[in-house]
Formats: structure tokens, C-alpha cells, sequence
């Protein structure tokens, strides 16, 4: 699986809610049930920006095209927004089936999954602290290569 990465500029720059409204308008860019279903979280979103929990752990959109990752900059980093990269993407990851997870200290993961649960089935959080969950990732490459090679037609004399 393809990763994107974007790097959106956040406080003091921006305030969390004005930077979560540049990651929904890279997400979701046009209006529609995507864009309503995470502006209806926003004030959960920015919750989780203003804790700098994006800093170090991704936001990550699974969806159409490649997973995104979004980082938050945060400080020096953000007012500079050298390293920032807040670029359209390719493709809309919310096109059709997505699924998106925040990243949270380990401290508000329980409330923040009471609140997104009534919002949304499609937004999760997680420990900012854990590992994501790369065997989705692996089990789609073994799944595209069984389906390119035809093993019977290979192993045939």
C-alpha cells in the first residue's frame, strides 16, 4: 500500500479548529456525507490537535488511492512551515469507502471513543503511543500479489 504524508501547520499559527478545517478540505474537498460526517467531529478533532498528539503520531485516512498520514507542526516549526506540505492530494481519500484514525494520549482514548461513537462509526482514536496497524497493509500486498501471479499457469512444465 502507497502512504502520502501531509504536514499541516497548526498553533500557533493556525488554531486547532482552523487546522483541522485544512485537513477536512484536503480530505474531503467537496461537499458531501465525508466532509459533513468529520465537520460534525470538529470540536472532538481539535481536541486531539491541541493536545499536539498529531506532532510525532499520524492522523491516518484510509480510503481511495493511498493511506494518508497527517503530522501536525506545532511552535517554531509551524510559524516557520518549512518542513509543511498542506499540497492537494491526488486522489480523495473519502471517496467511497474510508475509514480515518486519530491518534490521542493514552489518557483521553476512552472519552474520545464515547464521543466519536456518537458522531461516527468511520472515525476511531487510538493511543498516540501504539504501533499502527501495518498488517492491513501487508495483507494487501500479499493479496495483489497472489492476485498478478497465477501460481498454477507458473508452476505448469
Amino acid at each position: 500500500m502507497t502512504v502520502v504524508a501531509r504536514r499541516i501547520r497548526a498553533t500557533p499559527e493556525r488554531n486547532a479548529l482552523d487546522a483541522w478545517q485544512v485537513i477536512v478540505d484536503l480530505i474531503a474537498p467537496i461537499d458531501g456525507a465525508a466532509r459533513r460526517e468529520l465537520l460534525g467531529i470538529e470540536g472532538i478533532a481539535s481536541s486531539v490537535i491541541s493536545t499536539e498528539s498529531p506532532k510525532d503520531a499520524p492522523i491516518v485516512v484510509r480510503g481511495k488511492g493511498p493511506r494518508v498520514r497527517m503530522y501536525c507542526l506545532y511552535n517554531d516549526e509551524a510559524i516557520s512551515g518549512g518542513d509543511a506540505s498542506e499540497t492537494a492530494l491526488a486522489d480523495c481519500p473519502t471517496d467511497g469507502e474510508w475509514a480515518m484514525s486519530l491518534p490521542a494520549d493514552a489518557d483521553d482514548v476512552a472519552w474520545l471513543k464515547v464521543a466519536l461513537a456518537k458522531k461516527t462509526v468511520r472515525v476511531t482514536v487510538r493511543d498516540k503511543g501504539e504501533a499502527l496497524d501495518d498488517s492491513e497493509e501487508k495483507s494487501d500486498k500479499a493479496d495483489a500479489m497472489e492476485a498478478a501471479i497465477n501460481m498454477e499457469a507458473f508452476l505448469r512444465p
